[in-house]
């Protein structure tokens, strides 16, 4: 998901790491199948919208969401 820019929209694919951050993820919505879009990136930090909410997360977490 971090090579997503400011405005563009992704399918999740996949999510990886170790099971408390998959489990941590998917509570915020990010599971297999749903749309993604990036709406800024601050300091590092991807503010995104996902199942209509809006959501910050650091790129460390961003890196285990694969999207399309």
């Amino acid at each position: 998901m971090t090579f997503l820019r400011a405005g563009e929209t992704g399918m999740i694919q996949r999510v990886g790491g170790a099971e408390d951050t998959k489990r941590f993820l998917a509570n915020l919505g990010f599971v297999d199948g749903a749309a993604v879009t990036v709406i800024s990136e601050l300091n590092g930090n991807l503010i995104v919208n996902i199942k209509d909410s809006r959501v910050a997360i650091n790129k460390e977490m961003a890196k285990h969401v694969m999207v399309q």
